[in-house]
């Protein structure tokens, strides 16, 4: 596992150590290297906007965003975003971390699916939600040095079925909670009054992205 990429370093602390161990025996390899990449993405946008931000809350915050999806949750019929921050409010707080950073942590994975407010948030909210992006659709992949985009990939290199992993998990964690993946309803009233307008579909996003030629 690569530990530094272009200048940027997955912190070297008990917590970092722990929180890589806890989501390594959680997740699926698959989810873990999305993770991985999504903490590097962030690292990497923050590096080039000069934006300051603490590593271990972006890390921590990074490695559980898709805890919710783990078959730990087959049950739930919370949102997996909210289950993914409080099992990382749990996390922290065993760690003795104090509230006011569990909550920017907490608030970065429950929103980091929910568009246009994240950036508006604490740096570890705004970064988790551009590294989550950038890792599934290629959001803000132009503004990435041909030499980023290579290091990275490298060392967490997207299956040759990426696309279709990424969206058959996401099915398999939120089948038995459909209800939870509606959004805020306001879409339901722009398509009621205007009749040109077009949802935006993820499932496209993802099958367009600069990682759907790779299978």
């Amino acid at each position: 596992m690569a530990n530094e990429i272009s200048g940027v370093r997955i912190p070297d602390s008990k917590l970092a150590r722990e929180a890589t161990q806890f989501i390594r025996d959680t997740e699926s390899d698959f989810l873990f290297q999305h993770s991985t990449r999504v903490y590097f993405r962030g690292a990497l946008t923050a590096k080039r906007k000069g934006l300051p931000y603490d590593a271990e809350l972006l890390y921590a915050a990074a490695m559980f965003h898709d805890v919710g999806l783990t078959p730990a949750f087959r049950q739930s019929q919370l949102r997996f975003e909210v289950d993914g921050a409080n099992a990382a409010r749990d996390f922290l707080r065993s760690h003795g971390i104090e509230e006011g950073n569990i909550e920017k942590v907490w608030l970065a994975i429950a929103l980091h699916t929910t568009q246009g407010i994240s950036a508006h948030l604490h740096p570890v909210a705004a970064l988790t939600a551009e590294g989550v992006m950038m890792d599934l659709v290629g959001l803000g992949y132009d503004e990435f040095t041909d030499a980023q985009l290579r290091a990275v990939t490298a060392a967490y290199p997207h299956p040759p079925h990426f696309v279709e992993d990424v969206l058959q998990s996401l099915y398999d964690g939120l089948k038995h909670r459909p209800q939870t993946t509606q959004g805020t309803g306001l879409a339901d009233v722009i398509a009621d009054k205007d009749p040109d307008f077009r949802r935006r579909n993820f499932c496209g996003l993802m099958r367009s992205s600069p990682w759907a030629a790779r299978g």
